[in-house]
């Protein structure tokens, strides 16, 4: 991103609905990827990216996810009281957007692989062009359930159509909308009020911002475009499991580039925010923890169990069923 003192960038993380695919208790946005809540991903992205305010809404379970995020003192949140839709959850932000001027981001907090070079970029596009919005966008082989990504004659974004409401026509069309958006915000939040409830379900859908502020005369464009699994989000457990696969190989991938060894990066299982230092092996079927610390020249497995937090010092060894509890942070 540019210079902060040039511009002020705002995230707004939508993480109200419900389990209900997931048959669960749990909040969606609680289930957890490697370790870390789903949401927490959604966030670690964004204030990664650098922006200077933070909003995520919140609905069902809103007691249960505020308190899994208490420490995290940089989070406003918005309730949106009544599950009415995508667009009418960033309008419940606009009291807490009061006097911000600059480009509001919006991310699904139910989307975990989003990258914080994603955001980056989104946000230079919009503000390099200067247009009123700016999405990404990715092709999918199966493009079920997803946006389509309408463009006109000259390959302009024209409109996003849900995947409910599109023709026969329209629904074979492979480039969908991930929901990644960047908006000026006094745009955004002046188009909000002019949305209407869809007749297929009589939600707000933030989609028809795109639609309205182009036939406004405002230019909108779509000229970011995201790898395939990035776009994955979480509807199901088979999702979660999906996407915990894939999590997990990034995972072993950045240590491994840090000078970490994973003989058998099948067999292992890292969880989020673990340090492990150069030369460091790790054996096949072991487990590490969240935010454990492993040093450097250490010996990990096999049949290792790491516990989360746990502390080990550089040189050590542990295996052969060991489990480290001890020396917690």
């Amino acid at each position: 991103m540019a210079d902060a003192e040039e511009r002020q960038v705002a995230a707004i993380i939508l993480a109200a609905g419900k389990s209900t695919r997931m048959k669960s208790e749990v909040p969606k946005v609680l289930h957890e990827v490697c370790g870390r809540p789903m949401l927490g991903h959604a966030i670690s992205a964004a204030r990664l990216a650098g922006v200077d305010q933070l909003i995520v809404v919140i609905g069902h379970g809103r007691e249960r996810v505020m308190q899994a995020f208490e420490a995290q003192h940089d989070v406003t949140w918005v309730e949106q009281t009544e599950q009415r839709g995508t667009g009418h959850a960033v309008q419940c932000c606009r009291e807490a957007l009061t006097g911000f001027d600059g480009s509001v981001v919006v991310i699904a907090g139910d989307m975990p692989l989003i990258r914080r070079e994603a955001i980056i970029e989104l946000v230079d596009v919009r503000e390099d062009t200067g247009h009123a919005a700016t999405i990404a966008t990715t092709k999918l082989d199966d493009p079920s359930g997803y946006g389509r990504i309408v463009r006109d004659g000259d390959g302009n974004l024209s409109a996003i159509v849900e995947d409910r409401d599109c023709s026969d026509e329209q629904r074979a069309i492979t480039e969908v909308n991930p929901s990644y958006y960047c908006f000026d915000a006094a745009k955004l939040f002046d188009v909000l009020e002019k949305i209407e409830p869809a007749a297929s379900k009589g939600e707000f859908y933030l989609t028809d911002a795109i639609r309205l502020l182009r036939e406004s005369g405002e230019s909108v464009s779509a000229k970011l475009e995201i790898a395939a699994e990035d776009a994955m989000g979480v509807n199901s457990r088979f999702d979660l499991a999906a996407v915990n696969r894939l999590m997990q190989d990034r995972i072993q991938a950045a240590l491994v580039e840090a000078g970490v060894t994973v003989v058998d990066p099948d067999n292992t299982w890292i969880e989020a925010d673990v340090s492990i230092g150069r030369d460091t092996t790790i054996f096949p079927f072991t487990f590490i923890g969240r935010e454990a610390t492993i040093g450097s020249g250490c010996r990990i497995g096999p049949f290792a169990h790491v516990g989360a937090t746990v502390t080990i010092e550089d040189g050590a060894e542990l295996g052969n069923s060991s489990t480290a509890l001890a020396e917690r942070r």
